[in-house]
């Protein structure tokens, strides 16, 4: 292979591209990325940023010298706009086209958008580093913010917002906050440590429209035609795969760019990070992560697969994720969602200590963790990387 083309220039693409040079590829390694920063890291975004303990030159992911030492050819501030597959070339937006030997396909997700409210001043969205540095601008003590979806995004920014003195109000849809992803059990957990914070969590409430006056938003109005006043809104409700690009390009992709155990879309194309939706055969059973560790593995564990297409390995990790929430570092491992039961196994509040098991059939599928010490949390990666049976997992566990 002459050329490796990478299309994402976030830290999935850059593990891939750093994972090709330390195995001693010598190859042209093209770095496409859709925005001008060099890359950069993502997770500080809603908390670092946020509060200002961080400035925007903290974030970035690799110096000068680190990226000239890769001999990478940069492509950045212009997005792809097409694959033509059989020819091996990506399109880009400044009308050149590039040619590859291989692909790997990073391009991430962007926010969800509530219809009509892109456009509306003080309305916000937050994936980039120019969404981090606006909204940071506006949160000032007394402002009235309303954040429209209680997942990870919504929550943290929640939690930095509450510190920093803005008045919060906390929208979900569903009967909890991440419920669907984590459960019951540590939703009410998560929303009993909202409230007790001064967030004004409200669940069941659908939003009907982003109310706005002289040319900026002065509130949200629910469909119950409750009208909470606001001056500023984060549209915190999920994310859509960068996959439009692919489009007749003859690649699968629905929630996703649909790949193989091995992390392949097509022969020479790959998928790392948010946008890929591949087969972990840990878990039998097809995963999108949007977690800023499982791009980084998925990148490293595709540079290999490219330069070993004869030993290729298949991408089967313990996933991990974490959130920083007031003051309390919020860890899991493994696959929560679908689960068949999550058992809390110890919930001290006071001394913010919980514990949660999640089972999937008959074995031990995930285990979600505040205050617990590294040893613990080994000890539950470890058995969900065996495929422990549950009762085997619990028994061990509560008898430790």
């Amino acid at each position: 292979m002459n050329r490796i083309v990478i299309v994402g220039g976030s830290a999935g693409g850059l593990a891939t591209a750093e994972g090709l040079r330390r195995a001693g590829y010598a190859g042209v390694i093209t770095l496409v990325g859709q925005e001008p920063h060099p890359p950069y890291d993502r997770p500080p975004l809603s908390k670092q940023i946020l509060t200002g303990q961080w400035g925007p030159d903290r974030l970035t992911l690799r110096g000068k010298e680190e990226l000239h030492s890769l001999s990478l050819d940069l492509r950045l501030g212009v997005p792809a706009i097409g694959l033509d597959l059989s020819g091996g070339s990506v399109a880009l937006a400044d009308g050149a086209e590039v040619p590859y030997d291989a692909l790997v396909i990073a391009t991430g997700v962007r926010p969800r958008h509530l219809p009509g409210s892109e456009v509306v001043p003080g309305v916000h969205t937050l994936r980039t580093l120019d969404d981090a540095v606006s909204l940071k601008a506006r949160l000032l003590p007394g402002r009235r913010l309303v954040i429209v979806g209680a997942g990870f995004v919504g929550a943290e920014v929640a939690a930095v917002a509450t510190g920093l003195g803005v008045k919060v109000t906390l929208l979900e849809a569903g009967p909890l906050p991440l419920a669907q992803a984590l459960g019951e059990q540590a939703g009410h957990v998560l929303a009993e440590i909202h409230r007790g914070h001064g967030v004004d969590l409200r669940t069941h409430a659908a939003v009907a429209e982003i109310v706005s006056a002289g040319g900026a938003v002065t509130g949200v109005r629910l469909a119950d035609d409750t009208v909470l006043p606001a001056d500023d809104v984060l549209v915190a409700i999920g994310s859509v795969p960068n996959t439009e690009w692919l489009g007749g390009s003859g690649l699968s992709a629905g929630d996703g760019l649909v790949c193989d155990e091995f992390s392949a879309a097509a022969p020479s194309v790959y998928g790392v990070g948010d946008v890929a939706r591949w087969h972990n055969p840990l878990f039998d059973t097809a995963m999108r992560i949007e977690h800023r560790t499982n791009a980084a593995e998925q990148g490293l564990a595709v540079a290999h697969n490219l330069l070993h297409p004869q030993a290729r390995r298949p991408f089967a990790p313990v996933p991990y994720f974490w959130s920083d929430q007031y003051g309390m570092k919020i860890q899991a491992y493994g696959h929560l969602r679908d689960h068949d039961e999550a058992r809390i196994l110890e919930s001290n509040l006071a001394e913010r200590r919980l514990l949660i098991a999640y089972r999937t059939g008959d074995r031990v599928a995930g285990v979600l963790a505040v205050g617990m010490s590294p040893k613990i949390l080994r000890a539950w990666r470890a058995l969900i990387a065996a495929r422990t049976p549950w009762a085997t997992a619990i028994t061990d566990t509560t008898a430790a």
